[in-house]
């Protein structure tokens, strides 16, 4: 039997050198469309991705072009609107990639919701930041207007920042799991999901503005729909402690416990490194085999023969 590999690409992965048009994303999902076209015949694939450029672009165009008759929509929508389009562009590669070698592709994106908790201590500190920036003026003004939380920005300007509470659960993970026992090639959990929470009257599904981590969200995933592996394809093709130091160290196979003491001495970053290296830490520790990598190196990685691998 195929070994099932969940693969949580970076929102940066479908952008080379800051390009935003959609052409030239489409030119790097292309290259995602490849490689799933390479590894389908050995594995069964579920992608994730991430989409912060993606939203926050979306987020602007919104920002911008609100009327009173044509009002933004909110983030949570927004989130929704870039699974759509971040899907489309990977679903289409990998048709296309199949049809160069003569096959069709079984493919489909999932707009996935995922639930979190209302009272999640990330709601009480948001510290994501999305859209675009502001003059303090600015933004102080919308916070009054909006209720928006907002923040200075490493000296670029500021911005709304918004909660990133954990993933608890997948809606749509039944589906999920009976699309891919059927052989299809999944596309969930897209931007980390579509934040939403369970009211306590008729446990309803309401969304809400947020983030979620694509890595915590995708392997959440791999765990719903009980994956052998889990990747997440970053920038670079090892975890590395002293990265960019003269005595930088790549770390090739490791275990969970290793992992722990590394982080306990600080040497993976929030906001880098530090939630691919929970997540797939995470996944090996239930058992499964957990890898961080670079989108080239996939392939070997899964092979045992490159990237950072971490077993229990």
């Amino acid at each position: 039997m195929k070994k099932r590999v969940v693969l949580a690409l970076g929102g940066n992965a479908l952008q080379k050198n800051g390009e935003t048009t959609a052409e030239a994303q489409k030119a790097v999902a292309a290259e995602v469309g490849e490689l799933i076209a390479n590894l389908a015949d050995r594995y069964e694939i579920i992608v994730a991705h991430g989409n912060g450029p993606q939203v926050g672009n979306i987020l602007i165009h919104e920002e911008t072009a609100a009327s009173e008759g044509a009002p933004a929509m909110p983030l949570e929508t927004a989130v929704a609107m870039s699974q759509g389009q971040i899907g489309y562009w990977l679903t289409q590669a990998i048709n296309n990639a199949f049809l160069k070698r003569g096959r069709n592709a079984k493919v489909v994106t999932v707009v996935s919701q995922v639930v979190v908790d209302k009272n999640d201590a990330a709601f009480k500190n948001p510290t994501k930041p999305i859209g675009q920036f502001y003059s303090e003026k600015e933004a102080k003004k919308l916070a009054k207007e909006k209720g928006w939380t907002v923040k200075e920005d490493a000296g670029r300007g500021w911005r709304r920042v918004v909660a990133s509470p954990k993933p608890i659960d997948i809606v749509e993970k039944k589906a999920i799991l009976d699309l891919a026992n059927d052989g299809v090639i999944v596309i969930a959990a897209g931007g980390g999901g579509i934040p939403v929470y369970r009211t306590k009257v008729l446990r309803k599904l309401k969304g809400v503005d947020a983030v979620i981590d694509k890595d915590y969200a995708a392997e959440r995933l791999a765990e719903l729909v009980k994956a052998d592996i889990f990747v997440s394809v970053t920038a670079v093709s090892n975890v590395y402690i002293n990265f960019g130091l003269p005595e930088q160290k790549a770390l090739e196979e490791v275990s969970v416990r290793e992992i722990s003491n590394l982080k306990k001495y600080g040497y993976f970053k929030a906001g880098s490194m530090l939630p691919k290296v929970e997540a797939a830490a995470r996944f090996a520790e239930k058992g499964g085999t957990g890898i961080i990598t670079d989108i080239k190196s996939v392939g070997e990685a899964l092979r045992g023969k490159a990237g950072t691998i971490i077993c229990k």
